[in-house]
């Protein structure tokens, strides 16, 4: 039910839970669909063929819908301990990377770390900007 780890852009949060984060813009990765995405898009990235829900997020900036996004997020974190999860913008860097953070303070890592702890588990261009990087810590404190 779960991701093999370190397969695909897979981050193993600490609890052990395996997200999948990719970039809508490349094909699908080999290996099992997921059971549930979380799509940050500008426009709505479709109907897909699982489970999903969409948050309008612009490229490079926050999401528009600061309270749908957190309700959004710890549904994939609280599924994620039962199914495959993925996040998905469209390069799968910036607010693919924003997100994780977030479900990274969500499962416990201090807000100051989880950009640092994405950044070495995920990717190393995970979160792009400074507001990016800012959304994560306030996300954080708010939490």
């Amino acid at each position: 039910m779960t991701w093999e780890e370190g397969v695909g852009g897979v981050l193993r949060l600490p609890s052990g839970r395996l997200v999948r984060g990719r970039g809508l813009r490349n094909p699908l990765p080999p290996g099992p669909e997921p059971r549930f995405g979380l799509y940050l898009r500008g426009s709505d990235p479709g109907t897909m063929p699982w489970d999903s829900r969409w948050i309008r997020w612009p490229d490079f900036w926050l999401p528009t819908d600061r309270s749908g996004f957190r309700q959004a997020a710890a549904e994939a974190l609280e599924r994620a301990s039962r199914e495959r999860v993925e996040i998905a913008c469209g390069g799968g860097f910036g607010r693919t990377g924003t997100a994780l953070a977030c479900l990274a303070v969500l499962d416990g890592v201090p807000g100051d770390q989880a950009v640092s702890y994405v950044r070495e588990g995920y990717h190393r261009r995970a979160v792009e900007t400074p507001w990016q990087r800012r959304f994560v810590v306030r996300f954080a404190a708010s939490t």
